[in-house]
C-alpha cells in the first residue's frame, strides 16, 4: 500500500492531523488499534482551551462543540474553608469550554466518515522501518488479521504515551520525567454539577476537583495514594470524602447521583525530547505527559498538530525548513504546558512527604494568587490557553 502519511493513533491528535492534511490535498490514512466504538466513547479530558475552540471552528467542526459545549469564563480556586473566584474572561478577555474529548474524537470520526477519509480500526502487530529514510514503512496486521505493510513519505506517531511509535526511536530521545506521589480518582455520575462552573481544592485530606461533562453528567475527582485499589472506594465513601473537601462556609451542597464510571490515574510529567527522527514526527501523548491539573493535554496535542500538518504540508513540496523546525517549534509551549500544569499541581495537591513549611508555602501562593490581580492574570492567561505559534 502507498500513501504520502501514515498516522499512528486515532485520539485527537493523529484524526485532527489525517483531517489538517486531507484538506490540504496530501494522502493518508489513520491506523487505530482499537475499535470504532471504542474509540467513540473512551473518557478523557474535557477542557478546550480558546485557541482549540476557535481551530476546531475554524474549519468546520465546530457545530456541536458550539451548540453542546459549556463555556466558562472563570473557575475557583477554594481553601481555608472559602471560595475564590479567577475571573478568567475578565482577566484576559478569552474563556474556555468544556467539551468532552471523546465529543472531539465523535466529531472528527463523522468528518472523516462524509468524506470518505480512509481509518483502519483493529490493527495489531505494528511495526516502523525505514524511518531514517524517505520511504518509510509501517507493517501491521488488518481487523481480519492480514499481514499489511504500508509505504510512504513519512509518519505521525499519534498512539499516545503507550504506543508503539516513540519506543521505536528511544535510542534517538533524551527523556525528562517526574512521577508525583499521588494519584487521581476520577468519576462519572449522573447528576447536574453542583456549581456552573470548575471547582480546584486545596484541603488537608487531599485535593478535590469538581468539573462536569454536560448539565447532567459531573465529573469529580479525588486525590489518592498511587498505590490505592478501586475496592477500597465504595460509591458512599466517594461522596463523603467529596463533600468534606469540597465544602466550604456559605450556601454550597454537592448533588449526588448514581456513579456511571470511576478509575485511579497516576499523575506524571514526561517529555521526550526530539519530537522528530527521520521522518517520524512524535505529537500529543507519544511525545509528552502533562499532570491532569493543568487541563493541558489534549490541548497540547492539537497545537502539535496544527504545527506539524503544516511541516508535512512543506516537506511533501519538498521544502525542510518547517519540518526541521517541528520538534523546537512544539517544544517551546510543551515546556510552558509543564511548568503550568507542575505549578498547579504542586500548589494544589497534599504531598503525604512534605513538612509543614512546605504546606505554608502552598497557602502562601495560593492567598497570593487569588489576592494579586498580576498573580491571577498569569494563572488565567495559562489556563485559558496561549496563541499558538
Amino acid at each position: 500500500m502507498r500513501t504520502q502519511v501514515a498516522v499512528i493513533g486515532a485520539g485527537p491528535a493523529g484524526l485532527l492531523l489525517s483531517f489538517l492534511l486531507h484538506e490540504a490535498g496530501i494522502d493518508c490514512v489513520v491506523l487505530e488499534a482499537r475499535d470504532r466504538e471504542y474509540v467513540r466513547q473512551r473518557v478523557r479530558a474535557g477542557v478546550c482551551e480558546q485557541p482549540t475552540v476557535e481551530l476546531l471552528t475554524s474549519l468546520g467542526l465546530g457545530e456541536r462543540l458550539a451548540a453542546e459545549g459549556m463555556p466558562h469564563e472563570g473557575l475557583s480556586l477554594r481553601f481555608d474553608r472559602a471560595d475564590h473566584r479567577i475571573a478568567l474572561t475578565e482577566l484576559t478577555g478569552k474563556a474556555i469550554t468544556v467539551y468532552g474529548q471523546q465529543e472531539i474524537v465523535k466529531d472528527l470520526i463523522d468528518a472523516h466518515e462524509a468524506r470518505g477519509y480512509p481509518i483502519s480500526f483493529e490493527i495489531s502487530d505494528v511495526q516502523l522501518s525505514d524511518v531514517d529514510t524517505d520511504r518509510p514503512r509501517v507493517a501491521y496486521r488488518d481487523s481480519g488479521g492480514n499481514a499489511q505493510v504500508i509505504e510512504c513519505d513519512a509518519v505521525a506517531g499519534c498512539d499516545g504515551f503507550h504506543g508503539v511509535s516513540r519506543p521505536s526511536i528511544s535510542d534517538n530521545l533524551t527523556v525528562f520525567e517526574r512521577e508525583y506521589p499521588f494519584a487521581w480518582l476520577g468519576v462519572l455520575a449522573r447528576t447536574p454539577p453542583s456549581h456552573h462552573e470548575l471547582i480546584y481544592t486545596h484541603h488537608e485530606r487531599g485535593f478535590a476537583l469538581h468539573s462536569m461533562r454536560t448539565p447532567e453528567i459531573t465529573r469529580l475527582y479525588l486525590q489518592v495514594d498511587p498505590h490505592d485499589n478501586l475496592a477500597n472506594w465504595s460509591d458512599d465513601r466517594i461522596w463523603a470524602e467529596l463533600t468534606a473537601r469540597l465544602e466550604v462556609e456559605g450556601d454550597f451542597a454537592l448533588r449526588e447521583g448514581p456513579i456511571l464510571d470511576k478509575g485511579i490515574t497516576p499523575m506524571r510529567s514526561f517529555v521526550a525530547e526530539p519530537l522528530r527522527h527521520g521522518r517520524l514526527f512524535l505529537a500529543g501523548d507519544a511525545a509528552h505527559i502533562v499532570p491532569p491539573t493543568g487541563a493541558k493535554g489534549m490541548n497540547l496535542a492539537i497545537a502539535d498538530v496544527r504545527v506539524l500538518a503544516r511541516a508535512l504540508e512543506a516537506l511533501l513540496r519538498g521544502d525542510e525548513s518547517l519540518a526541521a523546525a517541528y520538534s523546537d517549534t512544539c517544544l517551546r509551549r510543551v515546556w510552558r504546558a509543564e511548568h503550568f500544569s507542575w505549578f498547579m499541581t504542586t500548589m494544589l495537591h497534599t504531598d503525604p512527604h512534605a513538612d509543614g513549611f512546605a504546606r505554608q508555602l502552598q497557602l502562601s501562593q495560593l492567598r497570593y494568587t487569588t489576592s494579586s490581580r498580576a498573580a491571577a492574570t498569569s494563572l488565567a492567561e495559562n489556563y485559558v490557553g496561549l496563541p499558538f505559534a
